[in-house]
């Protein structure tokens, strides 16, 4: 189930997801630089005044320069345990270099010291969530980057923390800001990686249906991506009914993203669902045309779903035809 924070959150884009930024055409692969007052992010790299360089700098500093800093590229903290006393706070900081310091914080520690920062996820998590929320883009990505380090480390583990990190992804992935929604897309691709399909559906589906057709879209994506790491008694046993009714619903929906992933999912079950058939030991009694994808489509789905549905699977089919 959702939380009450999570579904007041997915209901309300902020303004500023909706204005468009220059910015957004840096490049998301490698470490990226910008001043402070274009409002982006990472480890604090100088900060110049009157042409000195100096080590502490205030937010209204204009020259302020942070950089983004991809995760095979952050090494190991300096002091563990000085880290872990001091994160909780850093993460809760009204300084937002600080609070970008404490969330690369949180990525070193997820992939070098996981363990150690298990025990505090739970007070860790909100806050990487609050920022998640934060107007500033540079306090925003990061948070971005940190959620996708933390699927990565914890997997499963943070499955009961999920809904909040994940209202917010599908927000940002879903807004016109190019570098925010980029890195969002990211960390929702590294959660559909490393969180179990079977946890992961149910936590999904509610946002299918969502009144925002961006989100809807966005959740369709993921909900295409984490079914085939089922695998083919994994379909089964979710039930290949359920996930075709799913499929079947997006079909129509108002943006191509929402159909595109709904036609790559039908196709995939259309494939496990003969696959089993055809493995299946046959018997005097059975008949071809009662086992078929198609009696199969009529018998789970709405006629006119059905219609729909088979539409997709057999252009498919006579296109593989024709090609080979």
């Amino acid at each position: 189930m959702m939380s009450e924070t999570a579904l007041r959150d997915l209901n309300t884009l902020p303004s500023s997801d909706r204005k468009n930024e220059s910015s957004s055409k840096g490049s998301f692969a490698k470490p990226f630089v910008e001043s402070a007052n274009e409002n982006v992010d990472v480890s604090l790299v100088s900060t110049h005044v009157n042409g000195n360089q100096t080590g502490n700098a205030g937010p209204g500093i204009a020259n302020s320069e942070v950089e983004y800093i991809d995760s095979e590229n952050l090494i190991d903290v300096e002091d563990i345990d000085t880290s872990l006393k001091t994160l909780v706070a850093g993460l809760d900081s009204k300084d937002w270099v600080v609070v970008c310091e404490a969330l690369n914080n949180v990525r070193r520690l997820s992939i070098f010291h996981k363990e150690a920062m298990l025990d505090i996820l739970g007070d860790v998590i909100p806050l990487v969530v609050k920022s998640l929320k934060n107007p500033r883009s540079a306090v925003c990505k990061t948070a971005i980057m940190t959620a996708a380090d933390i699927f990565s480390a914890y997997n499963d583990r943070m499955i009961d923390l999920l809904d909040p990190l994940l209202v917010q992804l599908l927000l940002k992935s879903s807004q016109d800001k190019r570098f925010v929604c980029e890195a969002a897309e990211k960390a929702l691709v590294a959660m559909t990686t490393w969180v179990s399909p079977i946890l992961l559906l149910p936590k999904l589906q509610p946002y299918l249906k969502n009144r925002n057709p961006r989100i809807r879209a966005k959740a369709s994506m993921c909900f295409s991506r984490s079914v085939p790491r089922l695998g083919v008694e994994g379909i089964k046993e979710y039930g290949i009914d359920k996930l075709i009714q799913v499929a079947a619903s997006q079909l129509s929906d108002q943006l191509p993203e929402s159909r595109e992933a709904a036609r790559t999912l039908l196709l995939e079950l259309q494939s496990v669902y003969e696959k089993s058939h055809d493995s299946a030991p046959a018997t005097v009694s059975d008949s071809p045309e009662m086992d078929s994808w198609e009696n199969f489509c009529q018998s789970k789905l709405s006629p006119l779903s059905a219609q729909a549905v088979l539409r997709v699977t057999n252009i498919a089919r006579e296109g593989l035809v024709i090609g080979s």
